[in-house]
Parts: C-alpha cells; sequence; structure tokens
C-alpha cells in the first residue's frame, strides 16, 4: 500500500467516524438531535432523511468504483456540513466553528487523497 492509499484511509476512516456519529442519531431519532433541530427552527421529519442520506454518501464513498456517485456523495457531505455550520452560527452560537473547520478539513482530505490515489493510480497502469 502506497503512502497516498494510506492517507486516503485515515482521512475516509475519520470521515466515516464524523458524520456517522452525526448520522445515527438522525436515524434513530435521538432526544438531543430533536432539540437540536427544535431549537434551529427546521421540521424534526428532516433528521432520518438527513441521518440515511449521510449513511448512503459514506457507502458510496467506501465502495469501490462508481467515481461519479462518490463525486455526489462528497458534494453532498460538504453541503450537509456547510448547512449546518450556517445554521448553527446564525442561530447565534459560534461555539462549533472549531468543529466544523475540522469536519470541512477531513471531508477536503479524504476527497483530495482520492484524486491523487486515483491519479496514481492511473499512472501506473501498464499498458496493454
Amino acid at each position: 500500500m502506497n503512502k497516498m492509499s494510506i492517507w486516503y484511509w485515515v482521512f475516509t476512516g475519520l470521515l466515516v467516524i464524523f458524520m456517522g456519529v452525526g448520522a445515527i442519531p438522525d436515524i434513530l431519532y435521538a432526544p438531543d438531535a430533536v432539540e437540536l433541530f427544535r431549537q434551529l427552527g427546521y421540521p424534526t421529519y428532516l433528521l432520518p432523511f438527513l441521518g440515511f442520506a449521510k449513511l448512503l454518501g459514506l457507502v458510496a464513498i467506501l465502495v469501490p468504483g462508481f467515481p461519479r456517485v462518490k463525486e455526489w456523495a462528497y458534494a453532498g457531505l460538504a453541503f450537509d456540513l456547510a448547512g449546518a455550520a450556517y445554521s448553527t452560527l446564525m442561530s447565534g452560537d459560534a461555539s462549533g466553528v472549531p468543529f466544523f473547520l475540522i469536519g470541512f478539513a477531513v471531508i477536503a482530505g479524504s476527497y483530495v487523497c482520492y484524486h491523487r490515489k486515483q491519479k496514481t493510480a492511473v499512472a501506473g497502469a501498464v499498458p496493454a
């Protein structure tokens, strides 16, 4: 396993943990998640939808192949995090800024390493 593959799996593992930990309470309709959504003024019926969407995005990133689906998954996770950051900041709570910055860094790290890994694999392919 080359160096880029290792970095890809480090960032992708962190991404799965980061977004997966947020998806499970949404799917399970956890009281803390419901309360947060109420504080932000969102309807709570969105919780399971967003939770399953995050999980599907993570599955798309982990499953080999399907490069276009992976692109959409990375975009969807970034949009989800951007929406959460915006909502939290507009509600007057700036304490989550470091959390969101770490989240964006993890998504970007996985995304960049995925593309570099793909480029390395294509460059290293032996022509027939």
